[in-house]
């Protein structure tokens, strides 16, 4: 009797397994979203290696709502939509916000950024507004596209909030190619060309405040 019940106990594991593996096999098999990085990209600075000699206070960055996520958004003919199978690592104004830091550190900059417990040693506040975060595919969806950076940057002085500057900056690379390999460089170069003309600003800003 023993011998039958333990029989059947097996045989109905055996079912419930086969049972298991067919609902497994059901599953629909999807292609895993490649992981993509940008601002890496060494920041060039048209000065000569100096000492950060001022205190720039970064406040929290305005991004574009469609592109500030870890999608990366696409524009053909006036039509946005995301690039399948791709994926930043980090969300986009995250990665942003790491490459301004890294900008600011490179031996060009006159500029340091400081945290907000020092906001008080500083001499202006830096405000950075992404406005346009896209792959823009301007001469058909088949043909390489260009990647578009927009940057609105405003800098007022700490002391009584005064208006230093205002300015937009743009850059547009164009890929080698339509392809991810060649998209990504593209957002590189775009970001790294933006903020080496914001760090040259802010510094040229800088320069001309009265010594602390």
């Amino acid at each position: 009797m023993s011998i039958l019940r333990t029989t059947l106990r097996s045989a109905t594991i055996a079912v419930a397994a086969v049972a298991l593996t067919g609902c497994i096999s059901l599953f629909p098999k999807t292609k895993p979203a490649g992981l993509y990085r940008f601002g890496h990209a060494a920041v060039e600075s048209s000065r000569p290696v100096t000492d950060k000699n001022f205190g720039v206070f970064k406040t929290p960055t305005v991004f574009t709502r469609a592109a500030m996520s870890d999608r990366l958004l696409s524009v053909t003919n006036g039509e946005a939509a995301y690039i399948s199978d791709a994926r930043w690592v980090s969300p986009a104004i995250v990665l942003f916000d790491e490459a301004v830091a890294r900008a600011f550190e490179a031996e060009g900059s006159q500029a340091r950024l400081v945290t907000r417990g020092e906001a008080l040693k500083a001499a202006m506040a830096l405000r950075l507004e992404v406005r346009s975060f896209e792959t823009d595919y301007v001469d058909g969806p088949k043909a390489p596209p260009e990647v578009l950076v927009e940057i609105r940057a405003v800098t007022t002085r700490s002391n009584d909030r005064a208006l230093l500057g205002d300015k937009v900056f743009v850059a547009r690379v164009k890929a080698a190619d339509n392809r991810l390999s060649a998209i990504i460089p593209a957002y590189d170069q775009a970001v790294g060309q933006a903020l080496s003309e914001i760090v040259d600003w802010v510094g040229e800003t800088g320069a001309k405040l009265p010594a602390a």
